[in-house]
Protein backbone atom coordinates (compact mmCIF):
# COMPACT_ATOMS: atom_id res chain seq x y z
CA UNK A 1 0.00 0.00 0.00
CA UNK A 2 2.73 2.41 -0.87
CA UNK A 3 1.80 5.95 -2.36
CA UNK A 4 2.26 4.79 -6.38
CA UNK A 5 -1.12 3.70 -8.10
CA UNK A 6 -4.26 5.50 -9.95
CA UNK A 7 -5.80 8.81 -8.92
CA UNK A 8 -8.38 7.07 -7.05
CA UNK A 9 -6.46 5.47 -5.16
CA UNK A 10 -4.01 7.78 -3.77
CA UNK A 11 -7.03 10.01 -3.04
CA UNK A 12 -8.49 7.20 -1.33
CA UNK A 13 -4.90 6.46 0.51
CA UNK A 14 -4.76 10.36 1.62
CA UNK A 15 -8.16 9.45 3.45
CA UNK A 16 -6.95 6.80 5.30
CA UNK A 17 -3.51 7.75 5.86
CA UNK A 18 -3.71 7.04 9.37
CA UNK A 19 -5.20 3.80 9.23
CA UNK A 20 -2.48 2.99 6.07
CA UNK A 21 0.51 4.31 8.97
CA UNK A 22 -1.29 2.37 11.61
CA UNK A 23 -0.73 -1.10 9.31
CA UNK A 24 2.88 -0.56 8.16
CA UNK A 25 3.63 0.47 11.78
CA UNK A 26 2.06 -2.79 12.92
CA UNK A 27 4.04 -4.86 10.37
CA UNK A 28 7.36 -4.02 12.08
CA UNK A 29 5.85 -3.84 15.66
CA UNK A 30 3.28 -5.81 16.37
CA UNK A 31 3.81 -6.56 20.21
CA UNK A 32 3.31 -2.65 20.84
CA UNK A 33 0.55 -2.64 18.14
CA UNK A 34 -1.44 -5.52 20.13
CA UNK A 35 -0.33 -3.58 23.47
CA UNK A 36 -1.94 -0.50 22.07
CA UNK A 37 -5.12 -2.81 21.43
CA UNK A 38 -5.26 -4.37 25.02
CA UNK A 39 -4.95 -1.06 26.38
CA UNK A 40 -8.06 0.08 24.24
CA UNK A 41 -9.97 -3.45 25.23
CA UNK A 42 -9.45 -2.34 28.83
CA UNK A 43 -10.87 0.78 28.39
CA UNK A 44 -14.16 -0.38 27.55
CA UNK A 45 -14.56 -3.42 29.20
CA UNK A 46 -12.44 -3.38 32.68
CA UNK A 47 -15.77 -1.60 33.98
CA UNK A 48 -17.96 -4.21 32.93
CA UNK A 49 -19.68 -6.66 34.90
CA UNK A 50 -17.61 -9.67 32.95
CA UNK A 51 -14.56 -7.22 33.74
CA UNK A 52 -15.23 -6.74 37.11
CA UNK A 53 -15.96 -10.73 37.70
CA UNK A 54 -12.57 -11.13 36.14
CA UNK A 55 -10.32 -8.55 38.13
CA UNK A 56 -9.15 -6.62 34.70
CA UNK A 57 -8.57 -3.60 36.88
CA UNK A 58 -5.68 -5.10 38.05
CA UNK A 59 -4.58 -6.05 34.44
CA UNK A 60 -1.49 -4.26 33.37
CA UNK A 61 0.17 -6.48 30.63
CA UNK A 62 -0.30 -9.35 27.99
CA UNK A 63 0.81 -11.84 30.68
CA UNK A 64 -1.99 -10.11 33.05
CA UNK A 65 -4.64 -10.42 30.91
CA UNK A 66 -4.18 -13.88 29.82
CA UNK A 67 -3.76 -15.05 33.82
CA UNK A 68 -7.15 -13.44 34.37
CA UNK A 69 -8.88 -14.43 31.38
CA UNK A 70 -9.19 -18.48 30.55
CA UNK A 71 -10.23 -19.27 26.66
CA UNK A 72 -13.84 -19.60 26.13
CA UNK A 73 -16.03 -20.62 23.60
CA UNK A 74 -19.66 -19.39 22.76
CA UNK A 75 -21.25 -21.97 25.12
CA UNK A 76 -19.13 -20.51 27.90
CA UNK A 77 -19.73 -16.88 26.93
CA UNK A 78 -23.54 -17.75 26.05
CA UNK A 79 -24.83 -16.50 29.75
CA UNK A 80 -22.99 -13.48 29.67
CA UNK A 81 -24.67 -12.79 25.80
CA UNK A 82 -27.89 -14.10 26.67
CA UNK A 83 -27.72 -10.84 29.40
CA UNK A 84 -27.21 -8.32 26.29
CA UNK A 85 -29.92 -9.83 24.74
CA UNK A 86 -32.16 -9.10 27.53
CA UNK A 87 -31.54 -5.49 27.31
CA UNK A 88 -29.16 -5.68 30.26
CA UNK A 89 -26.22 -2.79 30.05
CA UNK A 90 -22.36 -2.61 30.93
CA UNK A 91 -22.24 -6.50 30.36
CA UNK A 92 -19.67 -7.14 28.40
CA UNK A 93 -18.42 -3.83 28.22
CA UNK A 94 -19.33 -0.43 29.41
CA UNK A 95 -20.68 0.52 25.84
CA UNK A 96 -24.14 0.73 24.37
CA UNK A 97 -24.66 -2.66 22.61
CA UNK A 98 -26.29 -1.34 19.18
CA UNK A 99 -27.52 -4.18 17.69
CA UNK A 100 -26.80 -8.03 18.02
CA UNK A 101 -25.39 -9.85 14.76
CA UNK A 102 -27.31 -13.25 13.80
CA UNK A 103 -25.03 -16.00 12.63
CA UNK A 104 -25.02 -19.85 12.95
CA UNK A 105 -22.11 -20.93 11.40
CA UNK A 106 -21.95 -23.97 9.81
CA UNK A 107 -24.89 -25.11 11.56
CA UNK A 108 -26.57 -25.48 14.87
CA UNK A 109 -28.87 -22.29 16.53
CA UNK A 110 -28.49 -18.92 16.17
CA UNK A 111 -25.63 -16.71 17.75
CA UNK A 112 -26.35 -13.20 18.86
CA UNK A 113 -23.29 -11.39 18.88
CA UNK A 114 -22.98 -7.62 20.38
CA UNK A 115 -21.98 -4.88 18.32
CA UNK A 116 -20.57 -1.28 19.86
CA UNK A 117 -18.91 1.69 18.33
CA UNK A 118 -15.67 0.87 18.68
CA UNK A 119 -15.90 -2.61 17.46
CA UNK A 120 -18.01 -0.97 14.38
CA UNK A 121 -14.94 1.67 13.89
CA UNK A 122 -12.24 -1.52 14.33
CA UNK A 123 -13.80 -3.81 11.37
CA UNK A 124 -14.88 -0.67 9.26
CA UNK A 125 -11.06 0.59 9.28
CA UNK A 126 -10.14 -3.27 8.30
CA UNK A 127 -12.87 -3.02 5.63
CA UNK A 128 -11.05 0.01 3.97
CA UNK A 129 -7.68 -1.24 4.25
CA UNK A 130 -8.88 -4.39 2.00
CA UNK A 131 -10.86 -2.10 -0.72
CA UNK A 132 -7.79 0.25 -1.00
CA UNK A 133 -5.65 -3.04 -1.83
CA UNK A 134 -8.13 -3.79 -4.07
CA UNK A 135 -8.20 -0.05 -6.03
CA UNK A 136 -4.51 -0.24 -6.30
CA UNK A 137 -4.13 -3.52 -7.60
CA UNK A 138 -7.44 -3.92 -9.82
CA UNK A 139 -8.28 -0.09 -10.44
CA UNK A 140 -10.41 -1.00 -13.11
CA UNK A 141 -12.98 -1.81 -10.40
CA UNK A 142 -13.88 2.51 -9.82
CA UNK A 143 -15.13 1.88 -13.76
CA UNK A 144 -18.24 0.56 -12.82
CA UNK A 145 -20.71 -0.61 -10.39
CA UNK A 146 -20.58 -2.84 -7.62
CA UNK A 147 -22.83 -5.94 -6.92
CA UNK A 148 -22.84 -7.57 -3.22
CA UNK A 149 -24.91 -10.21 -1.64
CA UNK A 150 -25.93 -9.42 1.69
CA UNK A 151 -28.61 -9.86 3.99
CA UNK A 152 -31.03 -7.59 5.81
CA UNK A 153 -29.20 -5.34 8.35
CA UNK A 154 -31.73 -6.49 11.02
CA UNK A 155 -34.97 -8.51 10.70
CA UNK A 156 -36.10 -8.78 14.36
CA UNK A 157 -35.51 -7.97 17.88
CA UNK A 158 -34.05 -9.33 20.67
CA UNK A 159 -35.72 -10.18 24.23
CA UNK A 160 -34.74 -7.16 25.58
CA UNK A 161 -35.70 -5.43 22.43
CA UNK A 162 -32.15 -4.73 20.84
CA UNK A 163 -31.85 -5.27 16.89
CA UNK A 164 -30.64 -8.11 15.96
CA UNK A 165 -29.79 -8.56 11.80
CA UNK A 166 -26.57 -9.12 9.64
CA UNK A 167 -23.20 -8.27 9.41
CA UNK A 168 -23.29 -8.13 5.62
CA UNK A 169 -25.94 -5.57 5.86
CA UNK A 170 -24.51 -3.65 8.52
CA UNK A 171 -21.37 -3.44 6.92
CA UNK A 172 -23.03 -1.75 3.32
CA UNK A 173 -24.92 0.64 5.31
CA UNK A 174 -21.32 1.77 7.06
CA UNK A 175 -20.12 2.50 3.77
CA UNK A 176 -19.53 6.06 3.12
CA UNK A 177 -22.10 7.26 0.80
CA UNK A 178 -19.71 7.29 -2.11
CA UNK A 179 -19.57 4.13 -1.88
CA UNK A 180 -23.02 3.01 -1.37
CA UNK A 181 -24.51 5.19 -4.47
CA UNK A 182 -22.27 2.47 -6.46
CA UNK A 183 -23.95 -0.21 -5.35
CA UNK A 184 -25.80 -1.95 -8.33
CA UNK A 185 -29.33 -3.38 -6.00
CA UNK A 186 -31.38 -1.07 -3.92
CA UNK A 187 -31.56 -1.51 0.17
CA UNK A 188 -35.20 -2.80 -0.87
CA UNK A 189 -34.07 -5.71 -2.70
CA UNK A 190 -31.84 -6.79 0.18
CA UNK A 191 -35.22 -6.47 2.70
CA UNK A 192 -37.53 -8.92 0.16
CA UNK A 193 -37.60 -11.97 2.73
CA UNK A 194 -38.18 -14.84 -0.02
CA UNK A 195 -34.71 -15.74 -0.63
CA UNK A 196 -35.55 -16.62 -4.63
CA UNK A 197 -37.42 -13.92 -5.12
CA UNK A 198 -34.47 -11.85 -3.77
CA UNK A 199 -32.08 -13.56 -5.99
CA UNK A 200 -34.39 -12.98 -9.23
CA UNK A 201 -34.57 -9.01 -8.10
CA UNK A 202 -30.51 -8.89 -7.44
CA UNK A 203 -30.04 -10.41 -10.85
CA UNK A 204 -32.97 -7.93 -12.53
CA UNK A 205 -31.16 -4.96 -11.17
CA UNK A 206 -27.63 -6.29 -12.03
CA UNK A 207 -28.43 -6.83 -15.51
CA UNK A 208 -29.64 -3.04 -15.78
CA UNK A 209 -25.42 -1.84 -14.55
CA UNK A 210 -22.24 -1.91 -15.39
CA UNK A 211 -20.92 -4.22 -12.44
CA UNK A 212 -16.56 -4.35 -12.37
CA UNK A 213 -16.54 -5.58 -8.74
CA UNK A 214 -18.69 -8.29 -7.25
CA UNK A 215 -18.50 -9.59 -3.68
CA UNK A 216 -20.29 -11.96 -1.09
CA UNK A 217 -18.36 -14.60 1.38
CA UNK A 218 -19.16 -17.39 -0.17
CA UNK A 219 -18.13 -18.99 -3.88
CA UNK A 220 -20.75 -20.85 -3.93
CA UNK A 221 -23.26 -18.30 -3.68
CA UNK A 222 -22.12 -16.85 -7.03
CA UNK A 223 -21.96 -20.13 -8.70
CA UNK A 224 -25.47 -20.42 -7.91
CA UNK A 225 -26.24 -16.91 -9.17
CA UNK A 226 -24.51 -18.20 -12.68
CA UNK A 227 -27.13 -20.75 -12.63
CA UNK A 228 -29.73 -18.58 -11.55
CA UNK A 229 -28.41 -16.83 -14.93
CA UNK A 230 -28.90 -19.36 -17.01
CA UNK A 231 -32.08 -20.93 -15.49
CA UNK A 232 -34.42 -17.65 -15.97
CA UNK A 233 -33.48 -16.46 -18.70
CA UNK A 234 -36.47 -16.22 -20.42
CA UNK A 235 -37.92 -13.98 -17.29
CA UNK A 236 -35.42 -11.80 -17.02
CA UNK A 237 -35.40 -10.89 -21.16
CA UNK A 238 -39.00 -10.39 -20.42
CA UNK A 239 -38.23 -8.27 -17.73
CA UNK A 240 -35.75 -6.30 -18.98
CA UNK A 241 -37.56 -5.84 -22.45
CA UNK A 242 -40.25 -4.45 -20.49
CA UNK A 243 -38.49 -2.47 -17.75
CA UNK A 244 -40.39 -4.01 -15.35
CA UNK A 245 -40.04 -6.63 -12.23
CA UNK A 246 -42.76 -9.65 -12.30
CA UNK A 247 -41.79 -12.04 -13.80
CA UNK A 248 -40.45 -15.49 -13.60
CA UNK A 249 -39.78 -15.58 -9.38
CA UNK A 250 -40.49 -11.96 -9.28
CA UNK A 251 -44.05 -12.44 -9.57
CA UNK A 252 -44.32 -13.89 -6.05
CA UNK A 253 -43.01 -9.77 -4.31
CA UNK A 254 -45.42 -8.10 -2.99
CA UNK A 255 -47.23 -5.35 -5.22
CA UNK A 256 -46.32 -2.17 -3.11
CA UNK A 257 -42.63 -3.53 -3.09
CA UNK A 258 -42.53 -4.30 -6.51
CA UNK A 259 -43.91 -1.27 -7.55
CA UNK A 260 -41.70 0.96 -5.93
CA UNK A 261 -38.84 -1.02 -7.27
CA UNK A 262 -40.08 -0.88 -10.98
CA UNK A 263 -39.98 3.11 -10.74
CA UNK A 264 -35.98 2.36 -10.46
CA UNK A 265 -35.87 0.29 -13.50
CA UNK A 266 -36.10 1.17 -17.42
CA UNK A 267 -36.28 -0.68 -20.61
CA UNK A 268 -32.96 -3.03 -21.69
CA UNK A 269 -32.08 -4.78 -24.50
CA UNK A 270 -31.57 -8.41 -22.86
CA UNK A 271 -27.66 -10.00 -23.47
CA UNK A 272 -26.82 -12.80 -25.99
CA UNK A 273 -24.82 -14.25 -24.18
CA UNK A 274 -25.68 -14.95 -20.43
CA UNK A 275 -22.19 -15.58 -18.75
CA UNK A 276 -21.38 -12.86 -16.51
CA UNK A 277 -17.89 -11.47 -18.24
CA UNK A 278 -19.54 -11.29 -21.13
CA UNK A 279 -22.77 -9.23 -19.29
CA UNK A 280 -20.36 -6.89 -17.32
CA UNK A 281 -16.85 -5.33 -17.54
CA UNK A 282 -15.74 -7.14 -14.47
CA UNK A 283 -12.81 -6.82 -13.11
CA UNK A 284 -12.68 -8.66 -9.47
CA UNK A 285 -14.86 -11.10 -7.82
CA UNK A 286 -13.97 -11.61 -3.86
CA UNK A 287 -14.92 -14.35 -1.80
CA UNK A 288 -13.63 -17.01 -0.17
CA UNK A 289 -10.93 -18.98 -1.82
CA UNK A 290 -9.35 -21.10 1.16
CA UNK A 291 -9.98 -24.30 3.49
CA UNK A 292 -13.27 -25.94 2.28
CA UNK A 293 -13.72 -22.99 -0.24
CA UNK A 294 -11.13 -24.09 -2.47
CA UNK A 295 -13.76 -26.37 -4.57
CA UNK A 296 -16.07 -23.88 -5.04
CA UNK A 297 -13.55 -21.01 -5.95
CA UNK A 298 -11.85 -23.03 -8.42
CA UNK A 299 -14.82 -23.47 -10.52
CA UNK A 300 -15.92 -19.34 -11.00
CA UNK A 301 -13.59 -18.91 -14.54
CA UNK A 302 -15.54 -21.12 -16.39
CA UNK A 303 -19.08 -20.32 -14.50
CA UNK A 304 -17.95 -16.37 -14.97
CA UNK A 305 -17.27 -17.41 -18.67
CA UNK A 306 -13.69 -15.27 -18.69
CA UNK A 307 -10.37 -14.33 -17.28
CA UNK A 308 -11.42 -11.92 -13.59
CA UNK A 309 -9.24 -11.49 -10.98
CA UNK A 310 -10.29 -13.46 -8.23
CA UNK A 311 -9.29 -11.93 -4.51
CA UNK A 312 -9.90 -13.44 -0.88
CA UNK A 313 -12.16 -11.53 1.29
CA UNK A 314 -10.29 -12.19 4.08
CA UNK A 315 -10.33 -13.68 7.72
CA UNK A 316 -13.31 -12.23 8.49
CA UNK A 317 -16.59 -13.00 10.48
CA UNK A 318 -19.46 -11.88 12.65
CA UNK A 319 -17.20 -11.43 15.63
CA UNK A 320 -14.57 -9.29 13.88
CA UNK A 321 -11.92 -8.88 11.16
CA UNK A 322 -8.71 -10.60 11.38
CA UNK A 323 -6.74 -10.33 8.36
CA UNK A 324 -6.61 -9.61 4.68
CA UNK A 325 -4.42 -9.80 1.54
CA UNK A 326 -2.24 -6.88 0.28
CA UNK A 327 -2.17 -8.72 -3.39
CA UNK A 328 -4.50 -11.49 -4.75
CA UNK A 329 -1.44 -13.34 -5.21
CA UNK A 330 -0.21 -13.11 -1.70
CA UNK A 331 -0.15 -16.62 -0.46
CA UNK A 332 -2.57 -15.56 2.80
CA UNK A 333 -3.58 -12.70 4.46
CA UNK A 334 -1.64 -10.56 6.75
CA UNK A 335 -2.98 -10.46 10.71
CA UNK A 336 -4.12 -7.04 11.32
CA UNK A 337 -2.65 -6.72 14.48
CA UNK A 338 -3.58 -3.01 14.81
CA UNK A 339 -7.04 -3.94 14.95
CA UNK A 340 -8.49 -6.40 17.41
CA UNK A 341 -6.25 -8.87 19.93
CA UNK A 342 -5.10 -12.25 18.65
CA UNK A 343 -3.72 -15.18 20.03
CA UNK A 344 -2.87 -18.44 18.57
CA UNK A 345 -3.11 -22.13 20.20
CA UNK A 346 -1.07 -25.26 18.50
CA UNK A 347 -1.67 -28.61 18.97
CA UNK A 348 0.04 -28.42 22.18
CA UNK A 349 -2.46 -26.35 23.77
CA UNK A 350 -0.29 -23.11 24.30
CA UNK A 351 -1.08 -19.98 23.29
CA UNK A 352 0.83 -17.67 21.30
CA UNK A 353 0.92 -14.41 20.00
CA UNK A 354 1.13 -13.51 15.95
CA UNK A 355 5.02 -12.18 16.47
CA UNK A 356 5.74 -15.67 18.13
CA UNK A 357 4.27 -17.97 15.12
CA UNK A 358 6.53 -19.52 12.66
CA UNK A 359 6.00 -20.38 9.03
CA UNK A 360 4.50 -23.94 8.15
CA UNK A 361 2.62 -24.02 11.74
CA UNK A 362 -0.94 -24.99 12.13
CA UNK A 363 -2.81 -23.24 15.31
CA UNK A 364 -6.15 -22.57 15.97
CA UNK A 365 -7.30 -18.35 16.49
CA UNK A 366 -8.58 -16.97 19.89
CA UNK A 367 -9.50 -13.43 19.43
CA UNK A 368 -10.35 -10.30 22.03
CA UNK A 369 -12.92 -7.81 20.00
CA UNK A 370 -13.39 -4.11 21.25
CA UNK A 371 -17.20 -6.02 21.32
CA UNK A 372 -16.42 -7.58 24.52
CA UNK A 373 -15.72 -11.10 23.39
CA UNK A 374 -12.43 -11.22 25.22
CA UNK A 375 -9.92 -14.44 24.60
CA UNK A 376 -13.08 -16.11 22.48
CA UNK A 377 -12.46 -19.17 20.86
CA UNK A 378 -13.47 -18.54 16.91
CA UNK A 379 -12.41 -21.94 16.29
CA UNK A 380 -11.15 -20.95 13.18
CA UNK A 381 -7.39 -23.37 11.88
CA UNK A 382 -5.13 -21.17 9.95
CA UNK A 383 -1.54 -22.47 8.28
CA UNK A 384 1.20 -20.10 8.82
CA UNK A 385 2.15 -19.43 5.47
CA UNK A 386 4.71 -16.44 4.53
CA UNK A 387 5.44 -13.07 6.35
CA UNK A 388 4.93 -9.26 5.95
CA UNK A 389 7.38 -7.52 7.88
CA UNK A 390 7.00 -9.47 11.52
CA UNK A 391 3.83 -10.23 10.72
CA UNK A 392 2.70 -13.67 9.75
CA UNK A 393 1.11 -14.31 6.52
CA UNK A 394 -1.96 -16.58 7.19
CA UNK A 395 -4.01 -19.07 5.45
CA UNK A 396 -7.74 -20.36 6.86
CA UNK A 397 -7.53 -23.82 7.21
CA UNK A 398 -11.02 -25.01 8.22
CA UNK A 399 -12.98 -25.05 11.63
CA UNK A 400 -11.57 -26.72 14.49
CA UNK A 401 -13.41 -29.97 15.37
CA UNK A 402 -14.85 -30.00 11.65
CA UNK A 403 -13.03 -33.44 10.59
CA UNK A 404 -14.53 -37.20 9.99
CA UNK A 405 -12.80 -39.22 11.99
CA UNK A 406 -14.02 -43.21 13.00
CA UNK A 407 -11.06 -45.17 12.79
CA UNK A 408 -8.44 -41.91 13.83
CA UNK A 409 -8.01 -40.62 10.03
CA UNK A 410 -9.11 -36.87 10.72
CA UNK A 411 -10.01 -35.78 6.97
CA UNK A 412 -10.72 -32.11 7.53
CA UNK A 413 -13.30 -30.23 5.29
CA UNK A 414 -10.45 -28.65 3.72
CA UNK A 415 -9.29 -31.82 2.21
CA UNK A 416 -12.43 -33.15 1.19
CA UNK A 417 -12.79 -29.89 -1.00
CA UNK A 418 -9.60 -30.12 -2.17
CA UNK A 419 -10.07 -33.98 -3.16
CA UNK A 420 -13.19 -33.39 -5.01
CA UNK A 421 -11.19 -30.73 -6.84
CA UNK A 422 -9.02 -32.75 -8.29
CA UNK A 423 -11.94 -35.63 -8.71
CA UNK A 424 -13.29 -33.60 -10.38
CA UNK A 425 -10.65 -32.76 -12.97
CA UNK A 426 -9.83 -36.26 -13.73
CA UNK A 427 -13.38 -37.42 -13.71
CA UNK A 428 -15.04 -34.34 -15.79
CA UNK A 429 -17.55 -34.17 -13.90
CA UNK A 430 -18.05 -31.32 -11.31
CA UNK A 431 -21.45 -31.67 -8.58
CA UNK A 432 -23.27 -28.44 -8.21
CA UNK A 433 -22.46 -29.49 -4.38
CA UNK A 434 -21.63 -32.53 -2.26
CA UNK A 435 -21.29 -33.45 1.53
CA UNK A 436 -19.58 -36.31 3.13
CA UNK A 437 -20.39 -37.97 6.07
CA UNK A 438 -19.42 -41.76 7.86
CA UNK A 439 -21.54 -43.97 7.50
CA UNK A 440 -20.99 -47.09 10.96
CA UNK A 441 -20.86 -50.90 10.11
CA UNK A 442 -18.97 -53.60 10.48
CA UNK A 443 -17.03 -52.01 7.53
CA UNK A 444 -17.65 -48.53 7.86
CA UNK A 445 -17.48 -46.25 4.77
CA UNK A 446 -17.67 -42.92 3.41
CA UNK A 447 -20.98 -41.89 1.90
CA UNK A 448 -20.74 -39.02 -0.89
CA UNK A 449 -24.03 -36.96 -1.40
CA UNK A 450 -23.41 -35.35 -4.71
CA UNK A 451 -25.66 -33.31 -6.65
CA UNK A 452 -24.40 -34.20 -10.36
CA UNK A 453 -21.74 -36.94 -10.42
CA UNK A 454 -21.74 -40.98 -9.72
CA UNK A 455 -19.54 -43.67 -8.86
CA UNK A 456 -16.60 -42.83 -11.20
CA UNK A 457 -16.65 -39.13 -9.08
CA UNK A 458 -16.27 -40.33 -6.23
CA UNK A 459 -13.83 -43.58 -7.20
CA UNK A 460 -11.76 -40.66 -8.56
CA UNK A 461 -12.47 -38.85 -4.51
CA UNK A 462 -11.59 -41.33 -2.82
CA UNK A 463 -8.25 -41.76 -4.94
CA UNK A 464 -7.28 -38.08 -4.37
CA UNK A 465 -8.31 -38.03 -0.29
CA UNK A 466 -6.22 -40.53 -0.02
CA UNK A 467 -3.69 -38.84 -1.51
CA UNK A 468 -4.16 -36.06 1.07
CA UNK A 469 -4.32 -38.15 3.98
CA UNK A 470 -2.13 -40.60 4.80
CA UNK A 471 -4.37 -42.53 7.84
CA UNK A 472 -7.03 -42.53 4.86
CA UNK A 473 -5.25 -43.94 2.58
CA UNK A 474 -3.73 -46.63 5.37
CA UNK A 475 -7.41 -47.18 6.11
CA UNK A 476 -8.44 -47.65 3.15
CA UNK A 477 -5.79 -50.01 1.68
CA UNK A 478 -6.06 -52.06 4.64
CA UNK A 479 -9.76 -52.87 4.11
CA UNK A 480 -10.85 -51.26 7.61
CA UNK A 481 -12.64 -49.08 5.83
CA UNK A 482 -14.66 -49.00 2.45
CA UNK A 483 -14.86 -47.68 -0.62
CA UNK A 484 -17.13 -44.52 -0.55
CA UNK A 485 -20.56 -44.58 -1.74
CA UNK A 486 -22.26 -42.36 -3.90
CA UNK A 487 -25.95 -40.96 -2.83
CA UNK A 488 -27.75 -38.70 -5.50
CA UNK A 489 -29.41 -35.48 -4.40
CA UNK A 490 -32.27 -34.26 -6.32
CA UNK A 491 -31.23 -31.39 -8.93
CA UNK A 492 -31.68 -27.82 -6.91
CA UNK A 493 -31.16 -29.93 -3.68
CA UNK A 494 -28.71 -27.75 -2.46
CA UNK A 495 -29.64 -24.19 -3.55
CA UNK A 496 -33.01 -25.10 -1.67
CA UNK A 497 -30.61 -26.34 1.22
CA UNK A 498 -29.61 -22.82 1.18
CA UNK A 499 -32.95 -21.25 0.76
CA UNK A 500 -33.72 -23.34 3.75
CA UNK A 501 -30.97 -21.58 5.48
CA UNK A 502 -31.56 -18.08 4.69
CA UNK A 503 -35.39 -18.49 5.36
CA UNK A 504 -34.40 -19.45 8.92
CA UNK A 505 -32.41 -16.51 9.33
CA UNK A 506 -28.79 -17.10 8.50
CA UNK A 507 -27.06 -14.64 6.35
CA UNK A 508 -27.65 -15.44 2.72
CA UNK A 509 -23.99 -14.75 1.31
CA UNK A 510 -22.34 -16.27 4.00
CA UNK A 511 -24.42 -19.95 3.50
CA UNK A 512 -21.72 -22.61 3.61
CA UNK A 513 -22.68 -25.84 1.64
CA UNK A 514 -22.13 -28.84 4.35
CA UNK A 515 -19.43 -30.28 3.28
CA UNK A 516 -18.90 -32.71 5.81
CA UNK A 517 -22.02 -33.80 7.73
CA UNK A 518 -21.43 -34.32 11.43
CA UNK A 519 -24.76 -34.91 12.72
CA UNK A 520 -27.89 -36.75 11.08
CA UNK A 521 -30.47 -33.70 10.92
CA UNK A 522 -27.94 -31.43 8.11
CA UNK A 523 -27.85 -35.52 6.06
CA UNK A 524 -31.37 -36.23 5.92
CA UNK A 525 -32.20 -32.70 5.01
CA UNK A 526 -30.35 -32.70 2.21
CA UNK A 527 -30.85 -35.61 0.72
CA UNK A 528 -34.61 -35.43 0.99
CA UNK A 529 -34.40 -32.04 -0.60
Amino acid sequence: MGPEGAGIYRLLRWVLRGPVRRLRQSLLEPRAAQEQVLAELLEQTRDSAFGRAHGLDAVRSLADFRAAVPVQGHPELRPWLDRVGAGEEGVLTRSPVRMLLETSGTTGAPKHLPVTDAWAKCVQEAQALWTLGLLQETPAVRRGAILSVVSPEKHGLSAGGVPIGSNTGRIRRAQPGWMRRRYAVPDAVVQISDPVARQYALLRFALGAKISSWTTANPSMILLLCRRLMEWQAPLSEDLAQGTLRHGPGAGIAASVREALEQQLRPEVPPEDWRPCSIWPLAAVNCWTQGPATYFAARLPEALGGSVSIRDVGLRASEGFFAFPMRASDPGSVLWTAGHLLEFIGDDGAARWAWELEEGEEVRMVVSTQAGLLRYDLADRVAVVGRAGRVPLVRFVGKHGRYLNCLGEKVTEAQVSAAMDTAASQAGECPVGFCVRIRIAEVPVYEVALEGGGLALVNAWDRALAGLNVEYAGKRSSGRLGPPVPVSVAPGGFARYRELRALAGAPEGQVKDPIVALDEETWALLVSL
